[in-house]
């Protein structure tokens, strides 16, 4: 029964490969390889224009910047609630993190557009202000907001109860005596962190990390919601602007026309096999990342 559930997962994610597959191949037959490498998004030009080049890139950079924000908050916070948090306020704060865990994305969307946009704003003026000697924070815009960084930090706070929640249940898994080994020795918290939990815990940890990546390059709705969509590639993450791949599907989606369609089902597709590799690098990181068996350390 085991098997037969585990394959049925494989069935069904290979049937969601081979739908994509079939409905974008008209678009992506007729455009070549011009589909992964222009810029442009006109499908129902003349002629037709389309590619994913700026989408591809606008969804890696979002996720990064998430990810970038969002793993030391959770990797500290975990570290809070195994080691230094009470007992009694262990139970509450993993019920918290579960509870965040369960927030729709719609609403995260709707509260990044409404009620962050404006100080993540003044935020983005201020690192304009005093970093733009830093690539990415120097752009010519007149104003801020609606952007990469906006989108990063609301899906930060988005896979932070992912992540945390993962990292936690890992750092709980390590064996308690190496722990107190550690702590009778005369090493301190710290030191016991560093060279006993961390070193057990970090095939879990990069797994976390994956995961979370992964909910960040598939969020659909927020980045919809938030960013104002076009084709440009954005060198800087503060200006208004820029495109993703599940941003454009749902924003282009409604409105398209049959060849519209299957070039959106094949950005579609582009983001399923992006998913997926990052899902297979992830599942190598931790695979070698695990310490030998019979291993004291």
């Amino acid at each position: 029964m085991t098997t037969a559930a585990a394959m049925a997962s494989l069935v069904v994610m290979g049937l969601i490969a081979i739908f994509l597959f079939v409905k974008a191949w008209p678009a992506m037959h007729q455009a070549g390889w011009h589909f992964f490498t222009r810029f442009q998004w006109d499908p129902d030009g003349a002629p037709a224009l389309y590619g994913v080049a700026s989408a591809v890139y606008g969804t890696v950079v979002i996720a990064i910047i998430a990810l970038v924000v969002a793993l030391p908050i959770s990797i500290g916070t975990a570290l809070y609630i195994n080691e230094y948090a009470p007992r009694r306020a262990q139970r509450i704060l993993v019920s918290l993190v579960d509870l965040l865990a369960a927030i729709p994305s719609v609403v995260f969307g709707l509260w990044g557009r409404d009620v962050l946009n404006k100080p993540l704003s003044d935020i983005s003026a201020f690192l304009y202000k005093y970093f733009r000697f830093v690539p990415i924070f120097h752009t010519k815009a007149l104003f801020f907001g609606n952007s990469f960084f906006v989108c990063g930090i609301v899906l930060a706070l988005m896979i932070v109860p992912i992540i945390t929640a993962i990292s936690r249940a890992v750092m709980a898994e390590v064996p308690r005596p190496y722990c107190e080994a550690a702590l009778a020795l005369g090493g301190t918290k710290a030191g016991m962190i560093k060279e006993v939990i961390f070193p057990f815990s970090k095939g879990g940890l990069v797994g976390a990390a994956m995961l979370g990546l992964g909910r960040a390059l598939g969020e659909t709705i927020a980045v919809a919601l938030i960013l104002s969509i076009n084709g440009n590639i954005m060198t800087n993450i503060l200006a208004p602007g820029g495109s993703a791949i599940a941003g454009l599907i749902a924003v282009k989606f409604g409105e398209a026309s049959v060849n519209g369609r299957s070039a959106l089902l094949g950005a579609g597709l582009v983001l399923f096999l992006l998913t997926l590799v990052v899902n297979l690098v992830a599942r190598l990181v931790v695979t070698r990342s695990r310490p030998p068996k019979g291993a004291t350390k």
